[in-house]
């Protein structure tokens, strides 16, 4: 009967039992465990045994969930966003600082490098040291996008074929993990990144968001503004499907991809409707 208690067996198998394990009916484990467990002398030790042990059972659950190849990938982008808005906004003030020596300095990144390779003589150091971070954070951000662009197709590879391995990586980070995002409906998904003017819709402050981050892809981007909303609608509705995919099973189906650009087929005949009804109006005009 004590095979049942968490109690029962070495720290590895309590922790198991802890995290997986479940009884066929309650009993009364406390005297159970003071009957048959070695380390357990009274009541009180047996309930400082299972704060020990589930709090190590937890720890390890978080461990082994922040090792998952997801959170790898989350952590790597938002890293790489980090590097990005921080080298961006350090060239600005550069480029500003820059201005007091040459009143021809450059701007942005690019004149980060060209302060790194072609230091002027009367450059403050402390100002070409700076120059040098943002060569640097500006390097890191791209190992950083080598490494998202090869590990997205390994833990999503439907979503990164539809998405794109970056525009991927953003919606895992977005919603906090693959499963998460598997079990978003596609409205949601529609507008991920648009918190706050969706919030604002909501206070009837503004219009309701057609898109979130998915602006990003070219099929959304790339479309007239009167057709967006069912470019974002097509788009997010197979991202959901996407994301399901790759969490409940991990097959690549290439039939997405196919099943979207036909839908974008139609979109965007819409707009060549319309330019042939203009032209044969103004003809016949």
């Amino acid at each position: 009967m004590s095979g049942d208690g968490w109690f029962a067996g070495t720290q590895d198998e309590r922790l198991e039992r802890i995290r997986h394990g479940s009884a066929a009916k309650p009993a009364n484990w406390p005297t159970l465990a003071v009957e048959s467990a070695s380390d357990i002398e009274d009541e009180t030790t047996y309930y400082d045994r299972l704060h020990e042990a589930t709090v190590s059972a937890t720890r390890a659950a978080v461990q082994t969930r922040e090792r998952a190849d997801d959170n790898q990938l989350i952590h790597a982008i938002r890293s790489l966003e980090d590097c990005r808005r921080t080298a961006n906004e350090l060239a600005e003030r550069l480029s500003e600082w820059g201005g007091t020596v040459d009143p021809e300095a450059g701007a942005g990144i690019d004149y980060a490098k060209q302060l790194v390779e072609e230091p002027p003589a009367d450059g403050p150091e402390p100002m070409l040291s700076l120059a040098g971070r943002v060569v640097d954070l500006a390097h890191q951000a791209e190992e950083l996008e080598a490494y998202v662009e090869r590990q997205a197709p390994v833990v999503a590879p439907n979503l990164s074929a539809l998405a794109g391995p970056v525009l991927a990586a953003r919606l895992l980070s977005l919603t906090g993990s693959l499963e998460s995002l598997a079990k978003k409906p596609s409205g949601t998904v529609q507008v991920l990144g648009a918190e706050e003017a969706l919030f604002a819709h909501l206070r009837g402050h503004a219009p309701s968001p057609k898109h979130g981050i998915i602006f990003t892809h070219e099929a959304v981007r790339g479309t007239r503004l009167e057709d967006r909303g069912s470019a974002a609608r097509a788009l997010a509705g197979k991202l959901a499907i996407a994301a399901r995919i790759d969490h409940y099973s991990g097959e690549y189906r290439p039939e997405l991809e196919a099943e979207f650009e036909e839908r974008m087929a139609t979109i965007r005949a819409r707009a060549d409707e319309g330019d042939d009804k203009t032209e044969n109006g103004d003809s016949h005009a």
